[in-house]
């Protein structure tokens, strides 16, 4: 959160977006979001909150997402899953569609429904209403990733990438219209495995012993991406955004992955 509070106020300010989106799948310390963290992103400034295969990894979760209306779990979920796949959000004078979809490869303890039959029926039913729609696409593999962009491409204005925490390069517009990037990148250190300290995640691999992790504070970055839309519902742009964080020095270390601490969310 340390990342998020010291970037997205400000950020907010600067370029005034109509629309703050935040996936924050792992925001609470790596594993997850808990109700109290959902509200701080909230007050912070994201308007809507996603979430992926981490959805209910905390208990009061499983509650407050029935009744947080700007809070998504995965669309293609079972329809008796806690919570709902997407919303229809006021942005400046527009309206905008947002959709959460789970990928189907690499998740161990979570499994949805083909996101790629979901996505055409969700889409005609958030078109008629506007045609401003936005897809989030929680997956591992950058091949399921880029087949359902190819398949959205004229149908939605934007699918952005997130589940693997590294921030590709691979931004653009397809021909039809849809903003694309495999990944968002993260929000926490950069000099880590996926938010930890790189020593105990390797002692795991060399010894199978499980470790506990250790939070990592080198090179924090703030990342994500700015969408500009026209007013068909097409993306005119998609810009990578990447913000340093000055980290004061009692938490900072060595600034290696040594000493450190991570938001750990997309």
């Amino acid at each position: 959160m340390f990342a998020v509070k010291s970037v997205l106020p400000r950020l907010r300010k600067e370029l005034e977006p109509d629309l703050v989106v935040a996936n924050a799948d792992g925001a609470t310390n790596g594993y997850g979001l808990g109700k109290n963290h959902s509200l701080y992103l909230r007050k912070l400034g994201a308007d809507v909150v996603t979430l992926g295969d981490q959805a209910y990894f905390k208990k009061d979760m499983v509650a407050h997402i029935q009744q947080s209306r700007f809070i998504l779990r995965p669309a293609n979920l079972p329809p008796e899953s806690p919570g709902r796949g997407w919303i229809i959000q006021t942005a400046g004078e527009q309206k905008v569609g947002i959709i959460s979809f789970l990928g189907q490869s690499g998740f161990g303890r979570m499994h949805g429904n083909n996101p790629y039959t979901f996505l055409p029926v969700l889409v005609d039913k958030i078109r008629a209403e506007t045609p401003f729609v936005c897809v989030e696409f929680h997956a591992t593999t950058t091949a399921e990733k880029n087949s359902l962009f190819w398949l959205a491409d004229g149908r939605v204005s934007a699918v952005v990438g997130t589940g693997t925490r590294v921030q590709t390069a691979d931004n653009r517009v397809l021909p039809r219209g849809t903003a694309v990037i495999t990944d968002l990148g993260r929000t926490g250190s950069l000099t880590s495995v996926g938010g930890y300290k790189p020593e105990p995640e390797i002692a795991q691999f060399l010894r199978s012993i499980p470790k506990k992790s250790e939070d990592a504070w080198g090179d924090v970055r703030f990342q994500g991406v700015l969408l500009t839309l026209a007013d068909d519902g097409r993306a005119e742009s998609i810009e990578r955004i990447s913000i340093e964080v000055e980290v004061p020095e009692e938490k900072s270390g060595d600034g290696a992955g040594n000493d450190a601490a991570s938001d750990d969310g997309d």
